[in-house]
């Protein structure tokens, strides 16, 4: 087992296929030319232990994964950028998407949902020895992740997860919601963010609420004070907002495990999540320490 971990990244392991299309949503018709179909590993937990391991935190990655070529891309994503990963034998085989990325930017993603089954679990002994050598567990809503989060509160590790496009009222993303203390979301699907964001404060366990909202920046719920995070403007053309969430969590973290105030976690992470939206999806590219901290320089 890995000792001295600061991020143990729960769940999110998989392959995106990559298809540019001309318009989202896409006109119907027999067929459509498109730039290229490309297939790479990365997907939400992927991400996230990237963007973490790049900005200098100690990772480590744990999920479930097939004997399969995916599986081999993510393992071989991992080895090459140094980031150690405890993989769980999936039969079903390597969690798969299809993301179509229209000339926006914008992302509509299809997931493969044979990819596992009610009965998979992340072995709870794995769980809890990583969990125990970890200054902190990121888990992600992906199945079996879900049946990880009572071992963890027996751990005392703090914990983070992502909701992403959660609508507020889907009960699947509430037992994340309810456990973690650093909650993620987007607005994008929220009739109402700010009551959303104050009933998972009230409801479960989180010390801070965090909604990203694209252009607009995010918005802070800490101690009942809701706060807005200033947009950063991206350094490049903005080409696709695949993983900008997850990089926004990586760099918010990494203020908050450096010991940095809550605005300056909330300037990382929308830094890291403005590099994201520069980088085509066909690369599993995240912002380095450095030059987080020099963008983050009055």
């Amino acid at each position: 087992m890995s000792s001295g971990i600061d991020v143990l990244v729960l769940g999110g392991a998989g392959v995106d296929t990559i298809v540019y299309v001309p318009a989202l949503p896409l006109p119907y018709a027999d067929s459509h030319m498109v730039p290229a179909i490309e297939a790479r590993a990365g997907q939400t937990g992927d991400f996230v232990a990237l963007g973490a391991h790049a900005l200098g935190l100690r990772t480590h990655h744990l999920d479930l994964l097939g004997a399969d070529h995916h599986g081999d891309l993510v393992r071989a994503l991992h080895r090459d950028r140094g980031v150690p990963l405890t993989e769980v034998p999936q039969p079903a085989g390597t969690k798969r998407a299809v993301n179509l990325v229209g000339p926006d930017g914008r992302r509509l993603s299809l997931y493969d949902s044979t990819r596992g089954h009610e009965d998979d679990r992340l072995p709870p002994e794995t769980v809890r020895a990583l969990a125990a050598v970890s200054r902190h567990v990121h888990v992600s809503i992906t199945q079996p992740c879900a049946h990880a989060l009572p071992v963890l509160r027996e751990t005392g590790a703090t914990v983070s997860t992502d909701l992403h496009n959660w609508d507020g009222t889907q009960p699947y993303q509430e037992q994340f919601a309810y456990a973690a203390d650093v909650v993620f979301l987007s607005t994008a699907e929220l009739a109402d963010p700010e009551r959303t964001m104050r009933r998972i404060a009230e409801r479960g366990r989180a010390e801070v609420v965090v909604a990203t909202a694209g252009a607009d920046g995010a918005y802070q719920l800490l101690g009942g004070e809701l706060t807005h995070i200033p947009p950063v403007t991206p350094s490049a053309p903005v080409v696709d907002s695949n993983g900008a969430g997850d990089a926004f969590a990586a760099g918010y973290l990494f203020g908050r495990l450096t010991g940095e105030p809550p605005e300056r976690c909330g300037l990382f992470g929308a830094i890291a999540g403005a590099y994201a939206c520069t980088v085509p999806a066909t690369r599993a590219d995240v912002i380095g320490r450095e030059e987080l901290l020099r963008t983050a320089t009055p």
